[in-house]
């Protein structure tokens, strides 16, 4: 294996197939319903977007599978490490099995180091906050660990359009709301609260009644309709989107969109539930999302 001028260059199909095998089995593992939407790619953008899934996962497992007994301190030098692996792979020299598939993939696909760091730094603010007191600070948030995916994403999916990239915010934005919808009892016992303080206060729900786990009257009922209400319009407004990227990538995009969009629905239609255990779509919605896609429904039909 050597590596000149930014590029990785591989010899011997068993070490491509090596970490080729393993950011396919982790988004397999770890990206179930990203990875509906992810086998519908052809073949080498399928190969781009398990390197990128896998380049992503990795400072977000730091922070958020880290032990309890380990400092921020040791958290932030971690994130460091990270940092100095991703800058060491854009130059041509990466050290470990998912920064050499990236590397593989950084020959055909502009994936933008901007993105990955911001990234980081998204992972960074949550070891330096736990509470959103507004939702523009939230939206910063979101910007940072789930915008730069989309942008990530664009890269490699291939755009028609330069307006792809508001659209592709819309359905990034809509994905990271969902995970805060269906995720509030989770994140609670983290000791986050990602949904925004205003918004609890102005619907009578104190951060007491979230530790206490009563969700069950109607001031939860109504603050969650509204937060679904907010990630439902997002996936509206990125309708568009399938259609300002590239052919080969549409039925993955629509098929992602369409299963988070179901689970939204299923988080809107019983939000205790949600609070108390993760959710899950059934397989046969699974399967009418996948159908929905191949058949290019939208996101959120009117």
């Amino acid at each position: 294996m050597q590596a000149r001028a930014g590029v990785l260059v591989v010899s011997g199909a068993g070490v491509v197939s090596g970490h080729r095998a393993h950011v396919r089995r982790l988004a397999h593992q770890r990206g179930a319903n990203f990875s509906l939407g992810f086998r519908l790619l052809p073949p080498g953008k399928r190969r781009a977007v398990y390197a990128a899934y896998a380049a992503c996962r990795i400072p977000d497992d730091i922070v958020d599978e880290a032990g309890a007994g380990v400092s921020s301190d040791e958290l932030h030098r971690r994130l460091d490490d990270w940092v100095g692996e991703l800058e060491r792979t854009y130059a041509g020299r990466p050290g470990r099995t998912a920064t050499r598939a990236l590397a593989e993939v950084l020959r055909k696909y502009p994936i933008p180091k901007r993105a990955l760091l911001g990234l980081v730094d998204g992972c960074r603010m949550d070891l330096e906050r736990r509470r959103y007191t507004t939702f523009a600070e939230l939206e910063r948030y979101c910007e940072l660990v789930a915008v730069t995916i989309s942008d990530i994403s664009l890269a490699i999916f291939g755009t028609l359009r330069p307006e792809a990239a508001d659209a592709g915010r819309d359905l990034a934005m809509a994905l990271q709301l969902t995970n805060i919808c269906r995720d509030v009892g989770e994140d609670l016992g983290r000791d986050r609260i990602y949904l925004p303080l205003e918004e609890l206060g102005r619907f009578g729900v104190g951060e007491a009644d979230l530790r206490a786990g009563r969700v069950a009257g109607a001031e939860y009922a109504a603050l969650m309709e509204f937060e679904c209400g907010r990630a439902r319009a997002h996936f509206s407004a990125a309708n568009p989107l399938p259609g300002m990227i590239r052919t080969d990538a549409r039925p993955a995009v629509r098929v992602m969109g369409g299963v988070y969009r179901r689970v939204l629905d299923r988080v809107a239609a019983n939000p205790v539930r949600a609070f108390h255990g993760r959710v899950e779509l059934p397989r046969w919605q699974r399967l009418t999302a996948i159908a929905s896609g191949l058949l290019g429904r939208p996101f959120v039909a009117f």
